[in-house]
């Protein structure tokens, strides 16, 4: 039984592998975390409008603080897409519709798929710190600053962190692909979604009291209250261009520890909610 699982895991592995889909988002999300979290404030930092205090946040000493900017905003982009296409795609190829006719059943093709899109997510993560380090040795040797680096325990914390954030977004587009059979819709949705539904309200509970007790629940909330503590979305220990920029986060806030239950429930929720359509529904 447990071989057959692993074997399952490792055919839903190798599809997402192959899949040139996966890697360039992999490239694209590398590269909007050097961007907003190097290149651009590197460059201002150069520049007539540089802030002395800005380079503390590019030096290797500050790397969780300056990538996890960056996951709930643009990462929960990328993850969703990625969600949407690790389930979506063979929703509109009918290559799940032949799978579910045959052996293993439903349930086991489902969870194997969610076990491979949860790994797959490491390499998001692992390579945007590996490149944001070497993006910080670079910066502290042109600016001949002396090297440190952050405690193991914050880096490791920052890490799985970052890739709870991405679980929750990926989830949300497995149901949206699940929900609409396919990836044109549940992307476009699910961007939709992120940026105009949460974002706009988010942002508009800065100035209406009243909009708060709807933000608290959003994703969006609780995603940057779960990286605060830390060091990311504004926690006042950087200067970084997530911050200021497309990424900028002012709240409100709930407690780290209420954002970390939420999204674990609602990683629950996702899941099972997608398990249960994909067990319902016909496959004709």
């Amino acid at each position: 039984m447990f071989r057959r699982g692993f074997d399952r895991v490792s055919v839903e592995l190798f599809l997402l592998r192959r899949r040139m889909a996966t890697w360039v988002l992999l490239t694209v999300w590398t590269l909007l975390g050097l961007m907003f979290g190097y290149i651009v404030p590197y460059v201002t930092y150069r520049g007539d409008d540089g802030r002395p205090n800005m380079l503390e946040a590019m030096l290797p000493e500050q790397i969780t603080q300056t990538l996890l900017d960056g996951f709930p905003f643009f990462g929960g982009a990328i993850a969703l897409i990625l969600g949407v296409l690790a389930v979506g795609s063979e929703l509109g190829w009918d290559t799940l519709k032949t799978l579910f006719t045959q052996r293993p059943g439903r349930g086991v093709v489902f969870t194997a798929k969610m076990a491979a899109l949860a790994i797959m997510l490491v390499p998001f993560v692992v390579s945007l710190f590996a490149f944001g380090a070497i993006a910080g040795v670079v910066i502290a040797r042109l600016e001949g600053v002396d090297i440190i680096w952050p405690d193991t325990t914050t880096v490791i914390q920052g890490m799985l962190a970052g890739w709870l954030v991405l679980a929750v977004w990926a989830l949300v587009g497995v149901l949206l692909a699940v929900a609409t059979r396919g990836t044109s819709l549940a992307i476009g949705f699910g961007i939709l979604y992120t940026l105009v539904i949460e974002g706009l309200i988010s942002a508009l509970a800065g100035s209406v009291n009243q909009l708060e007790p709807i933000v608290d629940p959003f994703l969006r909330a609780n995603t940057y209250s779960l990286v605060r503590p830390l060091g990311g979305a504004g926690s006042g220990t950087g200067d970084s261009a997530a911050t200021d920029g497309p990424g900028a986060f002012s709240g409100p806030y709930v407690d780290e520890l209420q954002a970390l239950v939420v999204l674990m429930v609602y990683m629950v929720m996702f899941i099972g909610v997608s398990a249960w359509l994909l067990r319902k529904r016909d496959v004709a």
